[in-house]
């Protein structure tokens, strides 16, 4: 199995839970300073960390999986061949889990899923989606086929690969600048109106962009708490078709 978790750590647990929920996710686990969320495709899970700390905001690209050391196994006969990604079995401080390194130096915990199916009653149109950022997106797609996400197509060519996993959620190789690293969003597979209509009624400032890839919401960032740097606008874009 293979699905999407990404781990985003705040000290603003409660501007996250809100925004969560309107978005119609499922709290599954609440263990003190750790509670994760269900959308219809994928999880992600909340750290909660202290107020301006280094890993305040930050975004730790995630996923689950079924059987670590098999997982580790297929990962590493694929990254052999392609000489793009490595996987290590490793003790992390939540317990037993798998390191993927990738050719860009991008690593990622993969951990066994502690509950394996997703919350029936999240929202089904919803689905998580992370992003990895790399100077070399070629390097970081393959890496992601070789933990077993499987590739979207999408109509337009240009820089960038989309990929979704088993047991839910989206996967993205987006091109970044400087060291490697994750982003967080959503998709939205229904109708992006009724979305943007009930995140209004819920009382969130919610725009709505439209380009030639598609159409985006964008709701201002629950880690803003009106200090002077302010984060850009996190996204809920409707799913591309393939």
């Amino acid at each position: 199995m293979l699905r999407v978790r990404p781990i985003h750590f705040t000290s603003r647990v409660d501007p996250w839970e809100r925004l969560l929920t309107d978005l119609g996710m499922i709290k599954t686990t609440d263990e003190g300073s750790w509670r994760e969320y269900d959308a219809g495709a994928g999880r992600l899970a909340l750290h909660q960390a202290e107020p301006g700390a280094a890993e305040d905001g930050v975004t730790h690209f995630g996923v689950e999986v079924g059987d670590l050391e098999e997982f580790a196994r297929r990962t590493n006969q694929s990254g052999a061949e392609s000489d793009s990604s490595s996987a290590e079995l490793v003790r992390a401080d939540h317990g037993d889990s798998c390191r993927i390194t990738g050719a860009d130096g991008f690593s990622f915990l993969a951990d066994k899923a502690a509950h394996g199916a997703g919350c029936a009653d999240a929202d089904p149109a919803l689905a998580v989606v992370e992003v990895w950022f790399s100077e070399d997106v070629t390097a970081a797609a393959q890496a992601l086929r070789d933990i077993g996400a499987r590739f979207r197509p999408v109509p337009d060519d240009d820089e960038t690969a989309d990929f979704t996993a088993k047991n839910g959620g989206v996967l993205m190789a987006r091109p970044g600048t400087g060291a490697a690293h994750a982003g967080l969003g959503f998709e939205y597979a229904g109708d992006l109106d009724a979305l943007r209509d009930r995140l209004t009624a819920a009382g969130h400032d919610v725009t709505l962009t439209e380009e030639a890839f598609g159409r985006t919401l964008h709701v201002p960032h629950p880690d803003n708490d009106g200090a002077a740097a302010q984060r850009a606008p996190l996204w809920i874009s409707a799913r591309r078709p393939s």
